[in-house]
């Protein structure tokens, strides 16, 4: 077995090369990578060299190029039997632990947390294999994990720490400065706060837990002004929580079901709506919706592209990716692609010349890339 030690990581999330002086997008490629079906969520890393695939029904997440699409390696959970929850039937069911479903990167992309369906918490994935150690320290609550390294052929057996949250936790953020996340516990109705630590197993502490009237999900972090925003999915607010206090301090009236949160850096939250099928963007000064827009059937994940001119939403049952450009006081839309499947989750690639959209779709067992070129 391995372990690890996280000394020493210095956090560097500039993109290089990266252009924001565009004012359109033109769609001039299209193209699929085959995976497994179950994929649920998507992320690039911190310099966008990589992108990793969570499946939640193959229970593994899977790195890829981003430069030749490639699969390099596939990092699998090994089982372990545990109860699970049917959302249609809202009934208990046979499932594992070990089912990824959605992840935050920390310290240069050097660490992945990830929070594991049925497990009651999340497990730090350690990327760089040069901070791998040898340790004997063990917990039951470990997680048997499998790295393999498909160009290499070596596979690498590797114990990582599972952190309790709470029960069917779902998204992570982080402060900028890595030193907090927030993890929203689905079932039981609460945010988990926890204080990163980088060099001690298991790298993090929870320090606080807020309750939350209804099931939580999308989260959004406002660094400048040390305040997040939780979408209470299971109902019609958003709460903001005072990142100094870890205390809610306002609860804003929305649409129905708002599922997934990303902030711009001009105080504008924008806010997919999973039952209404809209987006809308709010203005964090007042609380208020500035503007929204009809998409197609359940937006899932929405994304910025790096000029925070054009937002990406994956639209599940519509089977489209909707795009929208972002104006002063509305959303203007630019494409609706066909992407069958039900796609879920979307993370965005940028150079200075070309925008690359890569949406995961949950039934069809496939990632599709769509290359725009900036204009």
């Amino acid at each position: 077995m391995i372990w690890i030690s996280l000394t020493g990581i210095v956090d560097n999330m500039a993109v290089i090369g990266k252009s924001n002086q565009y004012s359109g997008l033109q769609l001039v490629h299209t193209q699929a990578l085959r995976s497994v079906v179950g994929i649920k969520s998507i992320f690039f890393n911190s310099d966008g060299t990589k992108l990793y695939a969570l499946n939640l029904e193959g229970m593994h997440i899977d790195e890829f190029s981003q430069t030749t699409k490639k699969l390099l390696r596939r990092i699998s959970f090994k089982p372990t039997k545990s109860p699970g929850l049917d959302y249609k039937s809202n009934r208990i069911i046979p499932s594992f632990e070990e089912k990824p479903v959605e992840a935050c990167f920390t310290h240069a992309g050097k660490i992945l947390w990830v929070s594991l369906h049925n497990a009651g918490g999340i497990t730090p994935i350690i990327l760089d294999s040069s901070i791998l150690k040898r340790s004997t320290v063990k917990s039951r609550l470990n997680k048997i994990t499998y790295i393999n390294d498909l160009e290499s052929g070596i596979k690498t057996t590797v114990q990582f720490p599972v952190i309790q949250t709470g029960k069917i936790p779902k998204v992570i953020a982080k402060t900028a400065n890595d030193k907090y996340l927030l993890v929203s516990n689905w079932s039981s109705k609460t945010i988990s706060i926890l204080m990163i630590n980088d060099s001690v197993p298991p790298y993090g502490t929870k320090i606080a837990t807020i309750p939350t009237s209804a099931t939580p999900r999308g989260i959004a972090v406002d660094d400048k002004n040390n305040n997040t925003y939780v979408g209470i999915m299971g109902g019609n607010t958003i709460i903001r929580i005072n990142n100094k206090t870890w205390k809610v301090e306002n609860n804003i009236t929305v649409p129905q079901n708002p599922r997934h949160l990303t902030m711009d850096t001009l105080g504008h939250l924008f806010v997919s709506f999973n039952e209404v099928s809209e987006v809308a963007c709010i203005e964090t000064k007042t609380d208020k919706i500035l503007f929204k827009a009809q998409t197609h059937a359940q937006p899932r994940t929405i994304a910025l592209s790096g000029n925070q001119k054009f937002l990406f939403i994956a639209c599940y049952a519509g089977n489209k990716v909707d795009i929208f450009k972002i104006n002063n006081r509305s959303f203007q839309k630019l494409y609706s692609l066909n992407c069958a499947g039900k796609p879920v989750g979307i993370a965005i690639h940028e150079n200075e010349k070309n925008l690359e959209a890569w949406v995961c779709n949950y039934a069809a067992g496939y990632i599709k890339i769509f290359t725009f070129e900036k204009t």
